[in-house]
């Protein structure tokens, strides 16, 4: 019984791995797009195309997002922000975007 208790956990945190991996893979096509935004000005445009396309659609499952409409237009206006992913998650840009929510309320 206890095998079967630790092959399930190990399988778990398996799964949980390789969604973290697909996430990674999704930040890194929404910073390729931004990138391509600053340079070509086309960046909705890209991220949009990759999030429609078979590859996209399969990366965004496996990351444990559900490949909708709703969510392509998500990616999209992210990308259009123009704030990488790695800004756009750190801790100082979450106070400060919750500061300036604050002051506007």
């Amino acid at each position: 019984m206890s095998e079967f208790v630790d092959g399930t956990a190990f399988n778990h945190e398996q799964g949980n791995r390789a969604r973290k991996l697909f996430a990674a893979v999704v930040l890194a096509a929404l910073d390729d797009a931004i990138a391509d935004d600053k340079k070509y000005g086309n960046g909705p445009e890209q991220i949009a195309r990759w999030a429609r396309s078979r590859d996209g659609r399969e990366v965004l499952s496996c990351a444990g997002i559900d490949p909708n409409e709703r969510v392509v237009q998500g990616l999209m206006e992210f990308v259009s922000k123009g704030v990488r992913t790695s800004v756009a998650l750190s801790r100082e840009e979450s106070e400060r975007r919750n500061a300036a929510q604050a002051e506007a309320a």
